[in-house]
């Protein structure tokens, strides 16, 4: 049996790919937007799909994403946290979730939200994640943050849960 390398490839299984950036305030709290695409009330963190198509890293996504969600162009730190999804319905999807620093005073006063996705941003609590996300990117975030608060990482997660090792 011979086949070509392109009909090899586009029998492999597909995943899909996301980037996004854990951006705090000097209080620590966490910039959180609101996307106008979702119907469960779940907020996300700045950030979106990798353009794996055209060559982007999940760096390059998560600071893309991140400058034309909130008009602000972070450079991406260390990765906090890889996190492996699966649902029903959905291929599985991998998200990359990179520390984006503290934000300066000016650096708030200038975000500027893409209206076709975002409706509003704010500043929460750490201790207020479960409110605005859904269990899965919750458990992301507290893993960045304790990945932070260590000086380590990345963690490595499965539906936002500490992967079995």
């Amino acid at each position: 049996m011979t086949t070509d390398y392109a009909t090899y490839i586009a029998g492999l299984p597909k995943i899909l790919a996301g980037a996004s950036m854990l951006c705090r305030s000097a209080d620590g709290r966490i910039l959180i937007v609101e996307p106008n695409y979702r119907d469960d009330g779940t907020w996300t963190l700045p950030g979106g799909t990798i353009e794996s198509d055209r060559e982007e890293t999940p760096r390059e996504g998560a600071r893309r994403e991140t400058a034309e969600e909130i008009g602000l162009d972070v450079a991406p730190g260390a990765l906090l946290v890889i996190d492996w999804s699966s649902a029903p319905g959905r291929p599985p999807s991998v998200s990359y979730l990179y520390d984006g620093g503290v934000l300066s005073a000016e650096q708030l006063a200038a975000v500027r939200l893409q209206e076709e996705e975002l409706d509003s941003w704010l500043l929460v609590d750490p201790a207020e994640v479960d409110r605005y996300f859904g269990p899965g990117q919750a458990g992301r975030i507290r893993a960045a943050l304790a990945a932070l608060a260590a000086g380590a990482g990345p963690a490595e997660l499965v539906n936002g849960r500490p992967a079995a090792g």
